[in-house]
């Protein structure tokens, strides 16, 4: 039985069928032949998939840790990005500073971080990571994948995974540009609105 809320999978002849059909994704490699080009297809369509059950993941993963999913991407950029502000937290997920404030609430009662007082400016409210039991509540969502990951990575040699950490730091590189790119497009349409 398909796990509810699972992606759909068509047949590889049907994903690539959706990819050529949208032109504005760009073209293939310039004199790419016909194994390069399926390839490609093959590629973008696991990423897609890839991000797909990232999401979907996520969400299972805030529920069982007792959040929402939104708040849970917040907390994933604190321990990313260490401590930050308020407004720098807003300005990194694309929220209102007014929705921050609710995230940082809930997150803040179940333990997961702290805000403080910037010692060199008292106006501004920096929110750290709380150890303790809010944090201790992650570990038995996401141990076993970092494990999982970790027997996978043993696989590869230094040089594969140097390819695939090269890799994912242009992709994510391409993300953030879309990311600023589709921000400024919705900037622009409100203040056209206004």
């Amino acid at each position: 039985m398909p796990e509810q809320n699972a992606p759909e999978r068509g047949t590889d002849e049907q994903d690539a069928q959706g990819v050529t059909e949208h032109g504005a994704w760009g073209e293939p490699t310039p004199d790419a032949g016909a194994e390069r080009q399926r390839l490609e297809a093959d590629f973008l369509l696991a990423m897609r998939r890839a991000g797909s059950i990232m999401q979907l993941l996520g969400q299972v993963s805030a529920e069982r840790i007792g959040i929402n999913a939104t708040d849970l991407n917040c907390l994933n950029i604190v321990a990313l990005s260490g401590p930050m502000t308020a407004g720098e937290l807003a300005q990194a997920t694309g929220l209102t500073t007014a929705s921050i404030t609710g995230v940082l609430d809930r997150l803040e009662e179940a333990g997961f971080v702290r805000r403080e007082r910037d010692p060199k400016d008292r106006r501004r409210v920096i929110v750290n990571l709380k150890a303790g039991p809010g944090l201790r509540k992650i570990t038995p969502t996401f141990g076993p994948l970092v494990k999982a990951w970790r027997a996978t990575a043993a696989g590869y040699s230094d040089e594969e995974l140097r390819l695939l950490l090269e890799f994912q730091r242009r992709l994510e590189d391409i993300v953030r540009a879309q990311l600023a790119r589709l921000r400024g497009d919705l900037d622009q349409r409100a203040r056209s609105r206004g």
